[in-house]
C-alpha cells in the first residue's frame, strides 16, 4: 500500500507542506489544535516523520544501508560486493552492519539506520529474527517510508522488495545429483535450520528422496547449534548408518565436514561425496576440490542495489516485487561423475 506523504496530509487539511512539518515536529508556531489534528491524522495514516531528512529540507544523503547476519558466510561477501559495485556506480556509498544472527542487534541496528540515516535499505535477516517471527522493526522502516530491499532472508510478512534465491529448487537439484551418481543414503548437515532458505533447501531434499522413494529418516538431518560440536555430531552421523553422501549448507560447515570424514579414514568421493552450499574460494582450493551450489550472490547483490535505487529515485509509486535467483552446482572432485 502506497505511504502517505507529508503533500498529502496538507492537502487534506488545507495547508502547506510547512505547516504539516512544523506540526508535526511539535512547532510552537502551529496552533495547539490544528498541532493535535495533524499529528493524530498522522499516527491513524501511519505517517513517521523522516528527521534528518526534514532537517536537510529533503535533500538525499546518496547513502545506503546494509545488513548482513554473518560476514563469515562468504556468499555474503558475494552480495556485498554486487552491491557496492551498482552503488559506486550510481554515486550511492554504503554503510554496511552486522546483525550477527541476533535478533536484538538487527533492531538495533535497523532503529540507527532508519530516520533518515540512510535513503534506503537492503537487508537479509538475522536467523533469530525469523525464528522468533517479530517483524515490527521492519515495518517500522517501511512507516517510515525509508525504501526497503531484503534479500535470500526474507519473511512474507513484510510486503517489500525480495531477491531471493530458489532454495528449495537448490535442495532438490542437489540431492537429486547425489542420487544420479549412485548416493542413496544422503545426509544433511546444517547450521541454518531456523532460517528460512534452510528450511527450503530441506523441503528440497525431502522432495527429491520422496520422487526416488527413498524414505526420509530425519537422523540423518545434523542441525548444528552455535554451541554444538560438529566433530561429535558427524561422529554420530556416521556411527549411525553408512552414508554414502553429505550435502552441508554453508561453505565453512562443508569444508570441516570434508576435514573430518577425511581425518576418519573415509575417502572422497570413493567413500562419500560431499557438496556444500556457496562457491567460494575455499570450495576450490581444500583437496579435493569441493562440488558446491553457487547461488551467483555477485548477481544478487547487483540486482538488489538496482531494485533499491530504482525505488529511491522514482517519483511514481512502483508496486513490490520479488526477484527469484535460479543457482548452478559447480561440479568439483568431492563427487563421484555420472
Amino acid at each position: 500500500m502506497k505511504k502517505i506523504t507529508l503533500k498529502e496530509i496538507a492537502q487534506y487539511f488545507g495547508v502547506s507542506i510547512s505547516t504539516v512539518s512544523k506540526a508535526i515536529n511539535d512547532s510552537h508556531e502551529i496552533s495547539d489544535g490544528l498541532k493535535a489534528k495533524i499529528q493524530q491524522f498522522a499516527k491513524d495514516n501511519k505517517y513517521r516523520p523522516n528527521k534528518v531528512a526534514l532537517s536537510l529540507l529533503q535533500r538525499k544523503t546518496k547513502t545506503i544501508g546494509v545488513v548482513v547476519p554473518n560476514i563469515l558466510n562468504y556468499f555474503f561477501t558475494q552480495v556485498f560486493s554486487g552491491i557496492e559495485k551498482v552503488a559506486n556506480e550510481r554515486g550511492y556509498i554504503l554503510l554496511s552492519c552486522i546483525s550477527d544472527e541476533s535478533y536484538e542487534k538487527e533492531v538495533a541496528t535497523l532503529e540507527f539506520l532508519g530516520g533518515g540515516t540512510v535513503d534506503g535499505l537492503i537487508v537479509s535477516m538475522a536467523e533469530e529474527t525469523q525464528f522468533k517471527n517479530k517483524l515490527e522493526h521492519f515495518q517500522n522502516i517501511l512507516d517510515e517510508q525509508i525504501p526497503l530491499v531484503m534479500f535470500d532472508r526474507v519473511s512474507d510478512g513484510i510486503i517489500c522488495d525480495k531477491v531471493v534465491v530458489d532454495d528449495f529448487e537448490a535442495g532438490y537439484k542437489t540431492t537429486k545429483y547425489f542420487i544420479n551418481i549412485g548416493c542413496r543414503t544422503v545426509a544433511l548437515v546444517t547450521a541454518i535450520d531456523h532460517s528460512s532458505v534452510g528450511k527450503l533447501r530441506v523441503e528440497g531434499y525431502r522432495k527429491a528422496l520422496e520422487e526416488a522413494n527413498i524414505p526420509f529418516d530425519d537422523k540423518l538431518i545434523l542441525r548444528l547449534g552455535k554451541e554444538d560440536d560438529l566433530e561429535v555430531l558427524l561422529t554420530f552421523l556416521l556411527n549411525y548408518k553408512s552414508i554414502e553422501g553429505i550435502m552441508a549448507l554453508d561453505e565453512i560447515t562443508a569444508v570441516e565436514v570434508l576435514r573430518l570424514i577425511k581425518a576418519r579414514g573415509y575417502r572422497v568421493p570413493e567413500d562419500i561425496s560431499v557438496i556444500g552450499f556457496t562457491n567460494g574460494k575455499l570450495s576450490r582450493y581444500v583437496s579435493p576440490a569441493l562440488t558446491a551450489v553457487s547461488q551467483h550472490g555477485t548477481y544478487i547483490g547487483e540486482t538488489a542495489a538496482k531494485v533499491l535505487i530504482e525505488r529511491i529515485e522514482s517519483k511514481e509509486y512502483i508496486d513490490s516485487t520479488t526477484k527469484v535467483i535460479k543457482t548452478s552446482l559447480i561440479v568439483r572432485d568431492s563427487t563421484k561423475r555420472v
